[in-house]
């Protein structure tokens, strides 16, 4: 084989590869922006707590209901949020104006290619006497959607949490 015939073949097969390559990125980042782009979290949700399991039996049963204000940075959510309602031993009651407890969200989105995304956020409330901690792990079903697990500091609660974009 001549020298000018083996520069021309490696010529041809480095520009194969080199525009092989350029393709299958343009295919991925396409497939990943236009089919699998991350959910939609961004703006205002409304979310209720049910307490299952608590140490301190009078929360057993108790519905939180807060709204929040999500934004999206790449991945990663921030947000505020604020309780609204309570249905718990001491009576029902909705929170308006001062009397609302506001907290700061801070969370994540994982992106699942072969399952629902998940969004994990952490809110830590400014509630009445004391601050509390909360860690929502949330299972995305639609852009209007979340449902999932919650847990809390406060009297080692846990329990299960609905997201939606609607009021309750």
């Amino acid at each position: 084989m001549s020298t000018e015939l083996f520069a021309l073949n490696f010529l041809y097969s480095f520009l194969a590869t080199v525009s092989g390559g350029v393709f299958l990125t343009l295919l991925f980042f396409w497939l990943k922006e236009k089919c699998f782009p991350l959910p939609v979290v961004t703006g205002r949700w409304y979310f209720e707590v049910r307490t299952v399991n608590t140490t301190y039996n009078p929360y057993r049963g108790m519905v939180l209901r807060y709204v929040a204000m999500l934004w999206r940075e790449g991945n990663c959510i921030k947000g505020t949020v604020e309780k609204i309602y309570e249905n718990s031993s001491t009576g029902e009651r909705k929170y308006v104006g001062t009397n609302r407890t506001r907290g700061i969200a801070e969370g994540f989105v994982e992106k699942n290619y072969f399952s629902k995304d998940q969004v994990v956020l952490h809110v830590v409330e400014d509630g009445h006497g004391r601050e509390s901690t909360n860690l929502y792990d949330l299972t995305v079903i639609s852009d209007e959607n979340m449902t999932g697990k919650f847990s809390s500091m406060v009297a080692d609660q846990d329990g299960d949490v609905v997201w939606q974009r609607n009021a309750f």
